[in-house]
């Protein structure tokens, strides 16, 4: 087994910023000796963290992350505290684009019965198979139910007008912007999860077009963009029919827009 300034050392010269904190995850994580190993060759050859680790943390608590799994940022837990503001007892919620699955568990997970919060009904999807397949993991562990699919594609049709909380942490990066992503994420994450179009608003318009179809009145799309995106994001959520309004988080560095079915 490595000795851990040994660790430090190979760490901190693969370029790892945090190399003492990233050893002590890995070495905490790693189960066997050969395990270890392998943990810290992955690491140094640029593989990210949380896919070396097996897991992020995410709105304090660890959600499973599996190689080429779009890992959920810490920014986006602003979105979870949107959407958690919002929820109302025996909401049903449909994460879309939901990758690890992160996002719609750590909404329900964040319920506390004990202050009169009804259940939750939580459905996730993704176009990704292997995000499906780790969305499972997280999902199942609270009760709800993942499907693969093209965004609405595979929900059941039982959920028109009946959603009211539709997170949806589409992909936002333009297309000639991708190159410019850090190393880890541009070679070791999926790009169906980054790849947002020409202005990386195209995932968007989809889901926008149908929201009406699928939100309860009053019902909320939540959604992470740029600050910079957020004049044509606001108008695209007012073109399909929905109230917009802006959150923002100058400590996360986090833009999130929302999107209101209008009652009635």
């Amino acid at each position: 087994m490595f000795p851990f300034p040994a660790i430090v050392t190979r760490l901190r010269a693969a370029g790892c910023v945090f190399a003492e904190d990233e050893a002590e995850l890995i070495v905490s994580t790693a189960r066997t000796p050969a395990e270890l190993a392998a943990m810290v060759e992955r690491r140094v050859v640029g593989l990210p963290l949380e896919h070396v680790l097996g897991w992020a943390e995410f709105h304090g608590r660890r959600y499973a992350v599996d190689p080429g799994v779009f890992v959920p940022r810490r920014r986006t837990e602003f979105l979870v505290d949107q959407a958690a503001a919002l929820l109302l007892p025996d909401s049903v919620v449909v994460d879309l684009c939901c990758g690890s699955g992160a996002l719609g568990a750590a909404l329900v997970a964040g319920r506390d019965p004990g202050a009169g919060h009804g259940p939750v009904e939580l459905y996730a999807a993704d176009i990704d198979p292997a995000a499906v397949r780790c969305a499972r993991r997280n999902v199942d562990a609270v009760g709800g139910r993942v499907y693969e699919g093209d965004l609405y594609e595979p929900l059941p049709a039982a959920l028109r007008d009946r959603v009211g909380i539709l997170l949806a942490n589409v992909p936002y990066v333009p297309t000639e912007e991708i190159e410019l992503l850090p190393t880890e994420a541009r070679l070791h994450e999926a790009r169906v999860a980054l790849d947002g179009g020409t202005d990386g608003l195209d995932v968007l318009r989809r889901v926008t077009a149908e929201a009406l179809r699928w939100l309860a009145p009053g019902g909320r799309l939540l959604f992470e963009t740029s600050e910079r995106q957020v004049p044509e994001a606001v108008a695209i959520v007012t073109r399909d029919g929905l109230i917009p309004r802006v959150a923002r988080s100058e400590e996360l560095y986090a833009t999130v827009v929302i999107g209101t079915r209008p009652p009635g």
